[in-house]
């Protein structure tokens, strides 16, 4: 999303293909994470909903379970040397993923494959 949000030049396009294609064989879902995330880039909550609607993006919040395999998948990541000490929000988004069994659109393919390996994933 934060592609297209963007106009990324080198992934702008791949991106918004990614994503149509996604909407035309389901629903597309969001958590409280990716909305805090693609807001940094908007002054007022009003024209984020006009960039994500909500006609086209389910809301969606987290499951507890998520939380603990996300806290799981974090410590795992520290304990391989992982030296950010605050990726836990791709953690908790992979392991949303994971718990409701939906596929996942990402570039970062490598972390998710890593700690992630049941969830089905959309990257190049």
């Amino acid at each position: 999303m934060l592609d297209i949000l963007t106009q990324d030049a080198a992934w702008a396009q791949w991106s918004g293909d990614a994503l149509a294609r996604a909407r035309d064989n389901g629903t597309l879902v969001i958590n409280p994470i990716i909305y805090a995330e693609v807001s940094a880039g908007f002054d007022r909550i009003e024209d984020l909903d006009d960039a994500v609607p909500a006609d086209d993006f389910e809301r969606e919040p987290l499951p507890y379970q998520a939380g603990f395999i996300a806290g799981k998948a974090f410590l795992t990541y520290r304990k391989r040397g992982g030296l950010r000490r605050s990726p836990l929000p791709d953690f908790y988004v992979g392991a949303h993923a994971a718990v409701r069994r939906y596929r996942l659109l990402t570039r970062d393919s490598a972390r998710y494959r890593t700690y992630f390996p049941t969830v089905e994933l959309i990257c190049p």
